[in-house]
């Protein structure tokens, strides 16, 4: 491995939870501090230096946008060090895609940041915490990982920012990549890349902003009514994300309200509450203005839609744009 020091920023999650029991169920997170970690992660000899921080030390939940914005600064910094080689962050699963895609938009690519987090407290049976750290170390530490974004890596797999995504309750291979799956395989003394980068050199794509405007998700059901689309917007949403049926389908009544509050300037986007598959664009799109979530879930597609709009980009067409080059 290249000489220098890794960057840890620590937040807590079931990665530093204890439950106090090799076998009970419960447990609480963010229990453990980056000290202690560190300390517990020595007998490793992971052959770089480690240097922590500590954030937060609380359930991925709780995590928003002041945590967001000293991530941020924090690995804004750590690119201009010439003796950071990456940075590591700590995070419960959660919220993982959010927080690795918001960052992954609005940091440069000059140097690897991960994403990592456990699916069993410290000290469970079987726990996969000091693994998946372990890999995610590994990865920071490789010149070949600069270039692809942000990174999350889970159960020996890495997966891009912007294909990353929770898809099972409690199993320790819980997070799916859609739709390329895994861009890479690491574990403590191996890692291959299944792809070259694809963003060497590229900048941050949007400015980051605190107060990002509000974008509410409508979660699609049979049987819905229009009310719901009338109290998102009575409610301070600027944008909404329709986490529809399949294609992102929804009841007419909702089609037509959300097609009201666009020509009102309020961007819809069509979203799926569907595992996996594309939301493309089909005609009605036209004619109501609305957006195609194209492989991004109804939880990124907010992400995105706030960094849109916190950029000054509303018009349709754009955020069309924006949606179909992810």
């Amino acid at each position: 491995m290249a000489q220098g020091y890794i960057s840890i920023f620590a937040t807590g999650g079931t990665i530093a939870g204890i439950a106090g029991s090799a076998t009970r169920r419960d447990y609480r997170p963010g229990q453990i501090g980056i000290d202690q970690f560190l300390d517990s992660l020595a007998e490793l000899d992971l052959g770089v230096e480690l240097r922590g921080q500590q954030f937060a030390n609380i359930g991925s939940e709780d995590i928003g946008p002041e945590l967001w914005q000293r991530l941020h600064d924090a690995a804004l910094a750590a690119m201009e060090d010439g003796d950071c080689q990456g940075v590591v962050i700590t995070h419960g699963t959660d919220t993982a895609e959010e927080t690795a895609f918001l960052l992954d938009q609005t940091l440069p690519t000059a140097k690897p940041v991960i994403l990592v987090g456990a699916m069993r407290p410290a000290d469970a049976v079987g726990s996969d915490g000091l693994r998946n750290f372990a890999n995610a170390v590994r990865v920071a530490s490789d010149p070949q990982a600069a270039g692809r974004g942000v990174v999350l890596v889970m159960s020996d797999r890495i997966f891009a920012a912007r294909d990353a995504r929770k898809a099972h309750t409690e199993m320790t291979d819980a997070f799916k990549g859609f739709p390329r799956g895994p861009i890479g395989h690491v574990t403590p003394t191996s890692l291959e890349w299944f792809g070259p980068a694809w963003r060497v050199g590229e900048g941050s794509r949007y400015e980051f902003h605190l107060d990002m405007p509000k974008v509410s998700i409508l979660y699609a059901y049979a049987g819905m009514s229009a009310d719901n689309v009338k109290q998102a917007v009575e409610g301070g949403a600027k944008g909404i994300v329709l986490a529809g049926f399949g294609h992102g389908n929804a009841p007419r009544a909702i089609r037509d309200a959300l097609a009201q509050v666009v020509a009102q300037g309020v961007p819809v986007v069509r979203a799926s509450r569907v595992d996996e598959g594309l939301v493309d664009r089909e005609p009605e799109d036209d004619s109501a203005n609305f957006v195609a979530a194209r492989a991004l879930g109804p939880a990124r597609a907010r992400i995105l839609l706030q960094l849109l709009l916190a950029n000054g980009i509303s018009d349709p067409a754009r955020i069309q744009d924006e949606f179909s080059r992810r």
